[in-house]
């Protein structure tokens, strides 16, 4: 690198076209899947106060992960570090207003001041999607089936990708069952979230030494390892019942160690991991909150959601193949220039053809045409135009095949109509 070149700001992103064209094709899968069921793409500003997240966001979220700053006006503003609480405020501001269910998403960057590491930096994108009304299991399983749908839209397979269950209620009275207070709930909730990152005797060792009896930490290892403790609470059942009839019920499975944030979900929670490699990591995370509306002051609402990072989906993709292949150029043809003479006839040619409904684009000047052709070979176009004295003088273009290599005269009213049947052939 020169010396003289300013170096961009720790943590953030930098998206030459081979990395945007990544983040447009997770952002249109991400749209497919909200659209497919109903929901409407909205947006919450860049930036907020400080005072939005002291009702929702934990401590260390507020006072350590946000950018927070002093504005001119003397007001103490972030770049959002999630998009929750923006959600819970406009909801709020219309709520009688709105018509429920409602269903929103979104896909927006976010920032937060973490150490960068792979798979982790202090700006990304992250998809969020909300269902706000309806309080069942069903509404659950529609956000799961979402989830669903979009790891199969990228290729990802059951054996690759599992979202994996549980329930806070059921949890909670599992922990009565099993002698936990409630005030000791929080400890648990964060020992059964270290679980899966520990040793299990190292894990065993760190609970007894959290404050755990043994006889409290064997009721909850064995709680943990029940694969069918989801058939003794009805809103599982039927939460699994209604995932089949959505047809996406391979990806899913029960698991107690998912608990997710005790302080925040009141019901269903999910969260889904690559689980192709040796390391399973977390794709994304949501479930039931009932709670946020009223805290912002707003009526008590129902809620149930999720939200998707772009940064370790886009690097599993990555591993597993599933990332499409880059093209250079959105214009699969180039008209060249024969010379300066006819570069107005090379200009008014591409503009026919983008009428034409044509993705098109002009060698900026005359060159060789070899030169013009090398150009197009790196950019992965298909087509080439030449427009010369000859071809001007009899009305006609020459189209060359850059993938075959075949060259043919047509005549200029026809030309849109033979570059597309080259296009569909190839």
């Amino acid at each position: 690198m020169a010396k003289n070149i300013i170096p961009s700001v720790k943590g953030t992103r930098e998206f030459y076209p081979e990395e945007m064209a990544l983040r447009n094709f997770i952002y249109e899968k991400v749209r497919r899947a909200s659209q497919q069921f109903g929901y409407q793409e909205w947006e919450a500003p860049y930036l907020e106060t400080l005072e939005l997240y002291a009702a929702k966001s934990g401590e260390e979220l507020v006072k350590e992960q946000a950018f927070t700053f002093v504005d001119r006006g003397g007001s103490r503003v972030t770049l959002r570090p999630e998009l929750t609480p923006s959600l819970a405020r406009m909801i709020a501001k219309k709520q009688r207003q709105l018509t429920y269910p409602l269903r929103w998403w979104s896909f927006g960057p976010f920032w937060r001041y973490e150490r960068p590491q792979k798979g982790r930096s202090r700006e990304f994108f992250q998809w969020n999607i909300d269902m706000l009304g309806p309080d069942t299991p069903e509404a659950d399983a529609e956000l799961i089936a979402v989830a669903a749908s979009f790891l199969k839209s990228v290729g990802l397979s059951p054996g690759q990708a599992t979202i994996y269950v549980n329930n806070r209620r059921l949890m909670d009275s599992q922990f009565d069952a099993i002698g936990i207070p409630a005030e000791s709930r929080l400890l648990v909730s964060n020992l059964v979230d270290r679980r899966n990152k520990m040793k299990e005797d190292a894990w065993q060792t760190y609970a007894l030494e959290a404050g755990l009896n043994r006889s409290q930490l064997g009721g909850l290892i064995a709680l943990l390892e029940n694969k069918d403790l989801w058939k003794e609470w009805e809103d599982l059942r039927r939460l699994f019942t209604a995932l089949d009839a959505l047809g996406v019920s391979e990806y899913v499975e029960f698991d107690a160690n998912v608990v997710r944030g005790l302080l925040y979900y009141t019901g269903t929670v999910f969260e889904a991991f690559d689980v192709s490699g040796s390391v399973r990591r977390s794709l994304l995370g949501g479930g039931r909150y009932n709670n946020l509306l009223a805290d912002v002051g707003g009526d008590p609402l129902s809620a149930v959601g999720f939200a998707m990072g772009d940064v370790v989906v886009g690097i599993v993709l990555a591993e597993n193949g599933l990332i499409p292949e880059f093209e250079p150029s959105p214009a699969p043809v180039l008209v060249t220039v024969f010379s300066e003479e006819f570069l107005a006839e090379s200009l008014a040619l591409s503009a026919e053809l983008r009428k034409a409904g044509l993705n098109v684009t002009n060698y900026p000047e005359p060159a060789k045409i070899a030169n013009q052709f090398k150009f197009a070979n790196k950019m992965g176009m298909k087509i080439a135009l030449i427009l010369g004295a000859i071809e001007v003088e009899s009305g006609q273009v020459a189209v060359k095949d850059l993938v075959s290599g075949e060259q043919v005269n047509v005549a200029r009213a026809d030309v849109p109509e033979r570059i597309k049947q080259i296009l569909a052939s190839e």
